[in-house]
């Protein structure tokens, strides 16, 4: 079995010309013509920060050259392998699938992938709201939580402390919806998330915490936690492909990694160009402001920021 944990630190990245005009060039044309598309730089170099990362994973994870891969979206939004070529052991028996997912949020783009199991991954900054006090955010926000989560999340102290114990418990709701691939349906309220005792630290992953699903504890599910910096929340949801193979999965599962960071030599050292060099690339993003002149990782009209 396979696991997957890789990050890129966008935030700072500040691609030089000829990096930029080679990322545009390593990825399908589409993906190229919609990154263009963003108004700030921030979007635009996590959604290229995602596409680098996925691509690497299925290059060198999965075994399948850098030109013939194909990515494409679901009606949600989700990318998934389109035509995976199937690879087989040494044995002659076909190896557990993978399952992988993408978020990029604050500073971060990061990827997870688990093989033999679904996965979902979220990262959330924990930043104070761009409008409005955290009460009036938390009031905004009530119907996203539980009783007993609100009541942890407002017993954890100080309004920083209390902002950190709602994007925790936030990133691992959106880490289990994109595990399932339910979307914007799903009640929210439906998933109650007990966490673990233990603090949340750099380089240390967690494990303990549970999850109910319809106040009925799901055994099957495992989340892992860590923090990427003091600011920046990770959950890795992972659960079995189906009932039939949960008595097989979490005994097979590898001990929990933390987020390993790449560089952009990383992301592009297994790739192949699969278009011509094109200059207007590099202007386009060159006139781009980085992001808006005030901006907040926070929208507080009726949603947290959302990870992609």
């Amino acid at each position: 079995m396979g696991s997957i944990r890789w990050a890129f630190l966008c935030g700072s990245w500040r691609p030089s010309r000829s990096e930029w005009i080679l990322a545009n060039r390593c990825i399908q044309r589409e993906e190229r013509d919609r990154i263009r598309q963003f108004v700030f730089a921030k979007d635009a170099k996590s959604a290229m920060a995602g596409r680098l990362l996925l691509r690497r994973f299925v290059c060198e994870r999965m075994g399948i050259p850098w030109s013939e891969i194909r990515l494409e979206r679901s009606p949600r939004g989700k990318p998934y392998l389109a035509a995976p070529l199937k690879v087989r052991s040494d044995s002659g028996t076909e190896p557990p699938s993978w399952s992988f997912n993408l978020s990029h949020q604050g500073d971060y783009a990061v990827l997870a992938a688990e093989q033999g199991g679904q996965v979902g991954v979220d990262i959330m900054k924990n930043t104070m709201p761009g409008t409005s006090s955290v009460p009036e955010f938390f009031r905004i926000m009530t119907r996203q939580f539980t009783a007993y989560e609100w009541s942890v999340i407002q017993s954890a102290g100080s309004e920083h402390l209390q902002l950190a114990a709602f994007y925790r418990h936030w990133a691992l709701k959106e880490s289990f919806i994109k595990a399932i691939g339910t979307g914007l349906g799903f009640n929210l309220q439906r998933v109650e998330f007990h966490l673990a005792p233990e603090p949340l630290t750099q380089k240390h992953v967690l494990r303990q915490t549970k999850m109910h699903l319809d106040e009925e504890e799901e055994e099957d599910w495992i989340f892992e936690e860590s923090l990427l910096d003091a600011d920046h929340h990770v959950a890795v949801a992972l659960g079995p492909t189906d009932k039939t193979g949960s008595e097989l999965f979490r005994p097979s599962l590898p001990p929990a990694s933390s987020f390993a960071l790449l560089s952009f030599s990383d992301l592009t050292a297994s790739a192949s160009p699969l278009t011509e060099e094109d200059p207007a690339c590099w202007d386009s993003f060159e006139m781009k402001a980085e992001a808006p002149q005030r901006q907040r990782d926070t929208h507080t009209s009726e949603q947290p920021p959302v990870s992609r």
